[in-house]
């Protein structure tokens, strides 16, 4: 099954016309979600794995109830809600907004059952049609935009999130069938060089951006040089061969501790079987590809492979340099691969800057100079989670494509393994 056959285009969010443009775009990304649930079922989309994962109907109710809650209830007359409960039980964190349960206990939410969080969001998706034809779209633009964004978020998390809870299952079942990938071979790993200079980032003009890749500013930056592709399973196994695990001058300090407290020898979903390894996808148990890029490692092994190599992780910002020259293509969530694929054979520019898995940076995710959160509830969106996580950068293999820009900012906390997170050296 293709891309195309599997997911609406929920990645295109063109914004720009009018009425009826906007309404597709929010009908197209609503649709998206559901197909990303379709092959799934009740009981599947109730699993929560892991306190970091929700479950997939969480996600599906969660996502509704901010249209709900920063567009329907203050904007639209006469609107009543859809169940005087789900305010309170589908508030992710919003402090503000009043209490909400705690996170690590939503896959204990039997109820709602699935049919009536459908019912949910089709009855939210009604209202809001009424919205976007009546109301002012000048002053709702900007969040329907950031709903609109936020749903494409949750799309990928609800991928994510499910590829762990089968993972985490005795019989691993597969979310898809297997995908023919490209040509299979390493390319050669070679070098961009950048000259010294200031340097302008962060996003500047008139569309959709997060609060937190803004203000546009100033940086100055060192000549550096970036590799021309992203880190492949070949090259990290030959890191795991050369004792990468057992040397600790290799690692961060908090890094060892925590790759030994949880037993890492190898990338999440990764096992040994005979004399080979295998790695666990959205296709389900699979030989790991040596061309492929090494995928679900955390920012401590992604930096210790970095100084085994004699190099160093990218900071954002030299990262968002090379980024903003070259074309936002990749393998995204509407390729259907849903894993990382080989490099393509092209020269000329680096190669994977979009696509394939979210790159760490060296960088801690923090404002930029001049950084403000938006007003009111909207300002606990990004800006309080600014302490003890690292920015990522570039999107992955399960990131709608329409989401990604050269100024997007990510960000986990370092020892994050279930997200689709890889290594690109800079030095």
């Amino acid at each position: 099954m293709n891309a195309t056959q599997q997911w609406a285009p929920g990645g295109i969010l063109d914004l720009s016309g009018a009425r009826n443009s906007l309404a597709r775009c929010y009908t197209e990304t609503r649709k998206t979600t559901e197909s990303i649930c379709r092959p799934l079922s009740a009981e599947d989309q109730m699993v929560q794995s892991m306190p970091d994962a929700s479950p997939a109907k969480w996600h599906q109710a969660h996502t509704t109830w901010f249209f709900e809650t920063f567009l329907l209830i203050p904007n639209l007359r006469d609107y009543q809600p859809f169940h005087s409960d789900f305010q309170y039980v589908f508030n992710s964190y919003y402090k503000g907004l009043g209490a909400h349960p705690n996170r690590s206990y939503r896959g204990l939410f039997s109820r709602p059952a699935l049919e009536q969080v459908q019912q949910y969001r089709a009855y939210v998706d009604q209202h809001m049609m009424t919205l976007l034809e009546t109301g002012d779209l000048h002053s709702l633009r900007g969040a329907i935009e950031l709903g609109l964004n936020h749903e494409q978020q949750h799309q990928e998390l609800i991928l994510t999130d499910i590829k762990h809870a089968f993972w985490s299952q005795p019989l691993r079942p597969a979310y898809t069938q297997p995908t023919l990938s490209p040509e299979s071979r390493e390319r050669a790993l070679s070098w961009f060089g950048f000259d010294a200079g200031v340097y302008n980032v962060g996003f500047e003009g008139d569309g959709f951006a997060f609060d937190n890749e803004r203000p546009r500013h100033q940086v100055y930056l060192n000549a550096f040089q970036i590799a021309s592709r992203l880190v492949t399973n070949s090259e990290y196994l030959e890191f795991m061969n050369d004792d990468g695990y057992l040397r600790p001058e290799l690692w961060l300090s908090d890094g060892w501790d925590t790759m030994n407290a949880q037993g890492w020898r190898a990338p999440m979903y990764w096992e040994h079987q005979g004399d080979e390894w295998m790695t666990f996808s959205a296709a389900g148990m699979q030989r790991v590809n040596p061309h492929d890029p090494v995928c679900h490692v955390s920012l401590y092994e992604a930096d210790a492979y970095a100084r085994w190599a004699k190099a160093r992780l990218a900071t954002e910002a030299e990262w968002e340099l090379v980024a903003a020259n070259v074309p936002v293509t990749g393998n995204f969530l509407e390729d259907g691969y849903l894993h990382p694929i080989p490099a393509p054979d092209r020269e000329g520019s680096p190669q994977q800057m979009f696509g394939d898995v979210w790159e760490w940076t060296a960088s801690p995710y923090v404002g930029y100079p001049g950084f403000k959160p938006a007003s009111g509830a909207f300002g606990e969106y990004n800006g309080k989670f600014m302490s003890n996580q690292m920015v990522l950068r570039g999107g992955s293999c399960v990131t709608p494509t329409s989401h990604m820009r050269a100024t997007y900012r990510n960000f986990f906390p370092p020892h994050t393994r279930w997200q689709y997170s890889g290594i690109r050296l800079a030095k």
